[in-house]
């Protein structure tokens, strides 16, 4: 079984609505197992500056395009990948697919590094090709082919993994913090935080899940 590797641009971080999607059909060695789709999207609502500053896909460029409320993506793969995947997740509807966090993982497999941003592991992964292919980025099309690159190098160095479920897995493991990633004992190993901070910080709204995890756990 093949995996469908995503990458999106939105109308912005407050409700974002489609107005680019790129995909890629990968299997478990990372290589492109069939065919792949840059596709543009109208939205119902202004892209917001701060996104055109970002992809500058401007908002009379889609108007002849297809909503974006009808976006599908292709059938027969059980598993979507990405740099944060569960933004494109949310962008493209909440298809029931299990999730692979590139960037969760790139976190955990090289900890050492000052920044896990897209961009940044492509100057720590691939150097010499790094500066050439970010020319173009946030183009789903060319990040999209970016991020199979670092998925190629997760594998090598997490791998071999017999099945996308077995990735799956081992990105659920990594999705869970070691580390505060906010507040005031931000950067603390969880396990150093003070209990009745956990008890205060599981007791509010909206905490990710995988924080959760960790701080339950």
């Amino acid at each position: 079984m093949n995996a469908l590797l995503l990458d999106t641009e939105t109308t912005g971080t407050d409700a974002p609505e489609l107005v680019q999607a790129a995909w890629l059909v990968v299997d478990i060695a990372g290589e492109i197992a069939g065919g792949g789709e840059v596709s543009y999207w109208r939205p119902s609502k202004p892209i917001t500056l701060g996104a055109l500053a970002t992809h500058h896909i401007m908002d009379e460029d889609l108007a002849n395009f297809p909503p974006s409320s009808e976006f599908r993506l292709p059938g027969g793969v059980e598993h979507l990948i990405g740099y944060n995947i569960d933004f494109d997740w949310r962008v493209v509807g909440e298809p029931p697919l299990k999730r692979i966090d590139l960037c969760a993982m790139c976190r955990a497999l090289w900890p050492e590094a000052d920044s896990h941003s897209q961009s940044a592991m492509l100057y720590l992964l691939e150097r010499s090709t790094a500066r050439e292919r970010l020319r173009r980025s946030h183009d789903a099309g060319v990040d999209v082919v970016n991020c199979r690159a670092i998925l190629q190098h997760v594998l090598r160095k997490a791998g071999p993994f017999a099945s996308f479920d077995d990735l799956w897995l081992a990105s659920e493991r990594m999705r869970v913090p070691t580390l505060m990633p906010f507040g005031k004992h931000k950067g603390a190993p969880i396990s150093a935080v003070p209990p009745d901070y956990k008890r205060w910080l599981l007791g509010q709204p909206d905490v990710d899940p995988y924080l959760r995890k960790a701080l339950a756990g």
